[in-house]
């Protein structure tokens, strides 16, 4: 079975990344062929560009090498290191109806928030097409506001076969329920649009700074606390055990303890959680040329997938005569 995931280089990594696609694809390392991509073309839509753009896509495939994704394990490359992206996405462009793309929820999310619209970010759907059915993957792990653009794929590829037969792979999605969407600070979903993320990276304080945000109810301290619907417990549950679980559950009908009790716990579970990851991060940033080496090496091996695809869909479109 193959698998298909890619990541903006946007910034620094935070939890809801990790819970919500990372750690499902290093899961997926271990009994599937796994591809894992940099999506830099698709961070341009929200205007990232020049050097801020290359150290941002160097900083994530650190960041990803340091969280579990092996290149011995999986195909992990830089999206732009594989042009036949872009073909595909502008032969796609022809089976693409406008209505298809103005009901994506992502475009009016955006511009919603004040991005400026232009035709990268309208069109960002048939480019995230290309990236998925260039590969012919069997399962796309996503979160839930990418279901969307997994079926926007599907709808193009077969609007695509009917015309030149079974060339393009229907893909399906996959999502893992408890963690499809990972609550930010705020309580809403954890996104770096919304300013309400709590990253994986980054010294100790400014984590536990960041985690003393977390919207809570105003309860007194001796009073038992509502566990279901608090953000902190939300984001802690990721962490735990079921026994763990359980017994911060018992915490919170307890009484006894403020929030901020709760908060500081929160802190302490994500310090240790990601400390074997925080040194692998410190090894990598010392040897970046052994991660630009890795990305050139998945980038060919990538290639090897994608070109005999390509030259398929060149030969049915006419592209080649």
């Amino acid at each position: 079975m193959r698998l298909l995931t890619g990541i903006q280089p946007s910034g620094d990594l935070h939890i809801g990344n990790y819970f919500g696609s990372i750690k499902q694809m290093v899961e997926a390392q271990k009994e599937s062929e796994t591809f894992a991509f940099i999506a830099n073309y698709h961070a341009m839509s929200s205007g990232n560009g020049g050097q801020r753009l290359a150290n941002l896509t160097m900083q994530t495939a650190t960041d990803f090498l340091a969280l579990g994704i092996d290149p011995q394990k999986s195909i992990f490359w830089v999206q732009s290191d594989v042009k036949e992206v872009l073909e595909l996405y502008w032969i796609l462009s022809a089976f693409t109806p406008m209505g298809l793309l103005e009901r994506a929820h992502s475009y009016k999310d955006k511009t919603a928030k004040g991005i400026t619209a232009n035709h990268s970010l309208f069109s960002y759907p048939v480019l995230m097409a290309a990236d998925i059915l260039l590969f012919s993957p069997d399962i796309v792990p996503v979160g839930k506001d990418q279901i969307q653009h997994v079926e926007i794929a599907r709808d193009i590829a077969i609007r695509f076969n009917n015309e030149y037969g079974d060339i393009l792979k229907i893909p399906e999605f996959k999502i893992q329920e408890e963690v499809a969407t990972v609550p930010g600070t705020d309580g809403q979903k954890m996104s770096k649009s919304y300013g309400n993320t709590v990253n994986i990276f980054g010294e100790e304080k400014a984590q536990l700074k960041t985690i003393k945000k977390i919207v809570t109810q105003n309860v007194a301290m001796e009073e038992p606390k509502e566990f279901e619907g608090c953000n902190v417990y939300n984001m802690a549950k990721l962490f735990l055990s079921n026994k763990e679980l359980l017994a911060l559950q018992e915490r919170y009908k307890k009484g006894g303890e403020g929030h901020g009790h709760f908060k500081l716990y929160l802190a302490d579970v994500m310090w240790e959680y990601f400390g074997n990851f925080r040194k692998k991060r410190e090894y990598y940033m010392n040897h970046q040329d052994e991660v630009r080496m890795i990305l050139d090496e998945g980038a060919k091996k990538a290639k090897n997938f994608a070109l005999p695809m390509i030259e398929q869909i060149r030969n049915a479109t006419g592209i080649h005569y």
